[in-house]
């Protein structure tokens, strides 16, 4: 089904009660609202940005497990993990890959301390298992990473996890709830609740774009907005105490010359117990991650230097090719919602499962989790509202439900792959017009038709929509993004009947958000 906001607001008005509202249209919130629609509740989706605007675009782009909480002893979680890793990458296969790493390690301790652990994280998978762990000699290691530094290195481990594509996803997700009943709009925010003694029955929502107000019934809401979850409940409850503690996590992004080859490196411990990934991810190589306690919660978050020092230098310690905050084509940022659980502690001991609280007014709030386990978060979500709601239980159908398939007759290597069973209307488009087979930029090989079926089908408002997570462009190479910005905005400007001074807006507030993903 194709999403059409002018059509998602007429339902908006026609619909007398819904069974379902949902607050926040990022991995969870797009979850819950495939999982309620799917088993036939009514189900609106409100988001005041984008899907996936924040968090969930800003991810590893990895489906996995969790390397390091089984090394923390959380097994249960490790073991969750794993499962809803192989839905996914059974349910999403048009974005989802297998990816080898290698671990490279420094003594012989390090050697069978890391491989039996990776053994034992292959054994948890059990039928789901992505490929066998190995222990590598020291030689094969260097054969599989060549640009790893050799010095003091005794061998490696080979393992399997998966990589996906973060924001490309949620789109997917967005438009499977849509296809399965689900209204699902973005720039719309909630200004309030409804209630009757004390309990929630409704939201206020105003359209951030064309300023109209709505009043809207629902027998039951969940909030899943990240790491604004806080400021949805303190709209409920004026004296709810914080829960969340924000976390910053940024990546860089720059070529894959500075480590070639189709592995990628983790690394295990680094001065602050994280662990550090080098992953290649669209033809780039993906450097990340950092873990810093914020005070302060932005929709745009900024990388602080030290981040940005952290990841440099960690990797030139442990490769041979340097690099340098010249080569970064992009770097990003994103807020992990982190629960707390006491009044002193790292990041890294903060509770990275998720967590649901279901207030006095009956508000059901979940937060915390990672992507890997947005489906069962969001199962846990669903059933918890449809309790509290009172609604006839009837049961979740995502573990089986697919997302979309790998297109008939395009390969994995055609990019087009990536839209699933839709590509083929790109084709078509391509077809009747070979203008539309253009690039959008040379160096990248996101096509003009692609555009246009994005335009048309996938709700983009604003600019920043289609070249950050529509096209991952601006996560790539923001440069390059900036390059093409007047002519993708002329294309949407075109669709949704702007004027010219609204264009030249659009490029304007694009080029000051890119600025922003530049180092140099």
């Amino acid at each position: 089904m194709d999403m059409k906001r002018t059509e998602m607001l007429l339902q908006l008005q026609e619909t007398p009660v819904w069974d379902i509202v949902i607050i926040g249209g990022g991995a969870t919130g797009l979850g819950a609202a495939l999982d309620a629609a799917s088993r036939g509740y009514k189900t609106l989706l409100l988001e005041r940005a984008d899907f996936a605007q924040g968090t969930s675009s800003r991810s590893t782009k990895l489906v996995h497990g969790g390397v390091r909480y089984l090394e923390q002893g959380n097994i249960k979680f490790v073991m969750e993990a794993l499962k809803e890793r192989g839905y996914l990458l059974k349910n999403a296969p048009h974005l989802t890959n297998d990816q080898p790493f290698i671990l490279p390690v420094y003594s012989y301790f390090q050697k069978w301390y890391y491989g039996l652990g990776l053994m034992l994280y292959d054994y948890l998978s059990g039928k789901l298992s992505l490929g066998k762990t190995k222990i590598l000699s020291r030689k094969k290691t260097l054969l599989a990473l060549p640009a790893l530094n050799p010095k003091k290195l005794t061998g490696g481990i080979l393992y399997y996890d998966g990589q996906f594509d973060d924001a490309r996803l949620a789109m997917d997700i967005a438009a499977a709830a849509a296809e399965q009943g689900a209204v699902v709009l973005n720039y719309t925010e909630v200004t309030g609740f409804i209630k009757e003694n004390g309990k929630i029955n409704g939201v206020e929502c105003r359209d951030l774009l064309s300023g109209k107000l709505y009043s809207l019934d629902a027998k039951v809401v969940i909030n899943a907005s990240g790491v604004f979850s806080d400021a949805i409940q303190q709209l409920d409850d004026s004296e709810h105490l914080p829960m969340i503690a924000p976390s910053q996590g940024i990546h860089l992004v720059v070529d894959t010359q500075f480590f070639p080859g189709g592995n990628a490196l983790i690394i295990p411990k680094t001065d602050d117990e994280r662990v550090l990934f080098a992953v290649p991810w669209n033809g780039k190589l993906l450097l990340g991650t950092t873990d810093t306690l914020m005070e302060h919660i932005e929709a745009e978050p900024r990388p602080l230097p030290e981040e940005i020092n952290f990841i440099i230098s960690h990797f030139n310690r442990y490769c041979n090719t340097n690099i340098a905050e010249k080569d970064v084509l992009s770097v990003f940022a994103g807020l992990r919602p982190l629960v707390r659980k006491g009044k002193k502690q790292s990041s890294s001991e903060t509770s990275r499962d998720h967590t649901i609280v279901v207030a006095v007014s009956n508000l059901v709030t979940i937060t915390g989790g990672k992507w890997t386990t947005y489906r069962k978060m969001a199962e846990d979500a669903v059933n918890n509202a449809l309790f509290v709601g009172k609604l006839e239980k009837k049961e979740c159908k995502t573990e089986n439900l697919r997302i979309s398939e790998l297109p008939l007759h395009i390969g994995k290597n055609n990019p087009l792959h990536i839209y699933g069973n839709k590509a083929q209307f790109i084709v078509q488009l391509m077809q009747k017009n070979p203008e539309l087979a253009e690039k959008i930029h040379p160096d990248y090989s996101y096509i003009k038709a692609e555009l246009k079926w994005i335009i048309d089908n996938e709700m983009p408002q604003k600019l920043e929509d289609i070249l950050a997570r529509r096209l991952r462009l601006l996560f790539l190479d923001a440069r390059a993004a900036m390059d093409c910005c007047e002519l993708v905005a002329g294309y949407l400007q075109v669709a949704l009947q702007k004027d010219e001074a609204w264009k030249l807006d659009q490029v304007r507030e694009f080029k000051i958000l890119a600025q922003q993903y530049l180092l140099a």
